[in-house]
């Protein structure tokens, strides 16, 4: 396999991927694309490269700066915006869970919270639907909480992390 041959490789099955961390495909290829590039893309570079529309890379750029993972780069002389993304898989990682636990744990959390919390009409349905949605609050809750202690770790806190489980 040549060198364009594993890239498209790589950036179709990254596009792939993406939904399982919580970004649509064309996302997914843009900031693996950005991953494997030695210098920042212009949005032209990224449309030519991947084949996709002006405004389908204009809106997917601006979720992954929302989501932290892709930043502007200023090059002096140059009027075209450039774009980059993290290149340190763990740092890449972490940013992608905090972004996780704010978008998707924490609104379900609090749903559950406020759900957990109604008044007790002695009925029940209603002690079941308090106790179980309080059970899930307080698991969700505890999920989010480890996660965000192990994305809190610096260096290689996948790997001391894994190692910890083991021990």
């Amino acid at each position: 396999m040549n060198y364009a041959e594993a890239k498209t490789k790589f950036v179709s099955t990254w596009g792939s991927l993406g939904s399982l961390w919580g970004i649509n495909k064309a996302m997914a290829q843009i900031q693996a694309l950005l991953f494997i590039s030695t210098k920042p893309l212009s949005m032209e570079d990224i449309m030519e490269d991947l084949k996709i529309s002006r405004g389908n890379t204009s809106m997917n750029l601006r979720q992954l700066m929302d989501w932290g993972i892709v930043t502007k780069e200023i090059i002096p002389g140059e009027r075209k915006e450039y774009f980059t993304t993290e290149k340190d898989v763990q740092e890449l990682a972490r940013t992608i869970a905090k972004e996780r636990s704010r978008r998707e744990i924490q609104p379900v959390i609090k749903v559950l919270k406020d759900v957990s919390s109604i008044k007790d009409d002695g009925t029940e349905k209603t002690k079941e639907l308090i106790k179980q949605t309080k059970a899930l609050h307080d698991l969700t809750e505890t999920a989010d909480d480890m996660i965000n202690k192990l994305v809190s770790q610096k260096q290689n806190w996948i790997t001391k992390s894994l190692l910890k489980l083991i021990k």
